[in-house]
């Protein structure tokens, strides 16, 4: 039998080994979080404007394009060897056209409402032009020495804020003019 230093001997490595096996597995989480963060800050940042997420885009929509016909021609062969008999029931399960085909028409639609938000930002952006060509600085210091070609930040707020309330004002007079015009019964 053991003695009693023999037993305290035993129970001081015990907890050595414990404490050392904690230590390990501490690294080891902080190596795993630190590889963690690199890949994410090897990852490019999302981009914010319409066009660089359409790009994004396309090469999805190739790939799922690429992967739907060969599906459907996958499904076609298959199907035409068990009309002709030489072929029983599928070996092979091949994968569900009409998913794949789901996958490709949502990123034609994601493509699509980028596209038309692309679009009215540039009108948007032409009306401005037309209708508001003053120059925005865009501090909201006003003792800055500006040109009387410019507007303040908190100008253009003001003629924003202007333009919408009368706009409002006609959409009124418009549903106003609709509903005397054919009165509900």
């Amino acid at each position: 039998m053991f003695s009693m230093p023999d037993k305290n001997m035993q129970f001081t490595m015990s907890k050595q080994q414990e404490m050392q096996q904690q230590q390990v597995q501490q690294a080891q989480q902080q190596l795993q979080q630190a590889q963690q963060m690199q890949q994410q800050a090897q990852q490019p940042p999302q981009p914010l404007d319409n066009i660089s997420k359409i790009k994004a885009l396309v090469v999805p929509l190739r790939e799922t394009l690429a992967l739907t016909i060969k599906t459907a021609a996958q499904t076609l062969n298959q199907n035409s060897q068990i009309d002709s008999g030489s072929q029983k029931a599928p070996d092979v399960q091949i994968p569900r056209f009409d998913k794949n085909l789901e996958e490709f028409y949502s990123i034609c639609d994601q493509i699509e409402l980028h596209l038309k938000t692309s679009i009215k930002c540039l009108m948007q952006a032409e009306s401005s032009n037309r209708y508001l060509n003053l120059m925005v600085v865009p501090t909201r210091n006003e003792n800055m020495g500006m040109n009387e070609n410019s507007l303040t930040y908190p100008q253009f707020l003001a003629t924003v804020g202007a333009q919408v309330s009368y706009t409002k004002e006609i959409h009124e007079t418009l549903l106003a003019a609709a509903q005397n015009i054919s009165p509900s019964e």
